[in-house]
């Protein structure tokens, strides 16, 4: 009896032996095997968060970059809206979830380099907490008056000498910080009305619940071509290919070069490969000509860069507009 477990103890020992030799001839130790489960990312679909209303111009380029992404990537790429406080519910959602790459967002460069200079420094949202996985484009704004206001300059409104209300798409928004700017520099006295995105900003203006607002280019454009507003700066360092007849605000001469931007961003500490697998499929996305006409029909500048370049712009950005509102003494929070 005794010689026939040592028998059994042998045949399983070396049983084990054999299948353990053998996993190891494949590659199939530990270490291999998470290499194997990296280098199969992804293996389902994957959500992107954005961190504001459907149809507006963030969404419609989340959902524009998505498609040509995952058709790259062999898997859906989910919009998923989480809107509020420009972003930052979403980006705290994006904060807690797992970096595995499988949750991204669509990150409003103004949550980074606006939105901190309006509220208490622990609701502040830093790209840096992030990894960012590229760049995807930029967007400008552009004053706008309805048209029977009868602004059509800056120096109309300042030339008017009466009190204006002006709308904005939200508090700590470049559409925000773009006209705080100005009318201070001008000596304007304007009150902000704050709105909740652009939709609800160019009805104001057009309903003459403002006298002015600050739209991105692509929501203000079908009305400028209607007719329904006019266009009296923009908002750019310099005039918009798409908007070549409309000064730009420091032509005017003031200093406020505001833009919106936009990148993907993954939550920190997801592993390389996967981030470089992400951005692969994005640049190839780029390419794509639909993605291309998208960019063109809603006066988007691309701005598909690196993800050390998006964190420069966007810290730069941030250190200028923090200059700017320290300047003119303005505290956004208070709008």
């Amino acid at each position: 009896m005794q010689n026939r477990l040592r028998v059994r103890r042998r045949i399983v020992a070396a049983t084990t032996v054999a299948a353990t030799l053998a996993l190891a001839g494949c590659g199939g130790n530990v270490g291999d095997q998470k290499s194997e489960d990296d280098a199969s990312f992804p293996d389902r679909g994957i959500t992107l968060l954005v961190g504001q209303d459907a149809g507006g111009s963030t969404d419609l380029t989340a959902r524009a970059v998505a498609d040509p992404a995952d058709s790259d990537l062999k898997q859906t790429i989910t919009v998923l809206n989480k809107p509020g406080a420009n972003g930052a519910l979403a980006a705290k959602e994006l904060a807690g979830a797992k970096a595995d790459g499988y949750t991204l967002m669509v990150f409003v460069g103004s949550l980074s380099y606006i939105t901190p200079l309006a509220v208490p420094a622990d609701e502040a949202v830093d790209v840096n907490d992030y990894e960012v996985v590229t760049g995807l484009s930029q967007d400008d704004y552009v004053l706008v008056a309805s048209a029977k206001s009868g602004f059509k300059t800056v120096k109309d409104i300042v030339d008017a000498k009466k009190a204006i209300k002006y709308g904005t798409t939200g508090v700590g928004t470049g559409s925000h910080l773009s006209q705080a700017l100005l009318f201070s520099q001008a000596k304007v006295d304007a009150t902000a009305v704050p709105f909740d995105g652009g939709a609800p900003t160019l009805t104001a203006v057009m309903g003459g619940q403002v006298d002015v607002a600050s739209i991105q280019l692509g929501e203000a454009q079908p009305q400028i071509k209607a007719g329904k507003i006019a266009p009296l700066v923009t908002f750019a360092e310099k005039r918009p290919s798409y908007m070549p007849d409309t000064p730009t605000a420091v032509e005017a001469g003031y200093d406020v070069p505001v833009q919106q931007s936009r990148a993907i961003v993954a939550p920190k500490g997801t592993p390389k490969d996967v981030v470089v697998r992400l951005r692969t499929a994005f640049q190839k996305a780029f390419a794509n000509a639909e993605y291309k006409d998208f960019n063109t029909q809603r006066l988007l500048t691309p701005n598909e860069v690196d993800g050390p370049t998006v964190i420069d712009q966007w810290t730069a950005a941030l250190k200028k507009y923090r200059d700017l509102t320290g300047q003119y003494k303005i505290d956004l929070s208070e709008d």
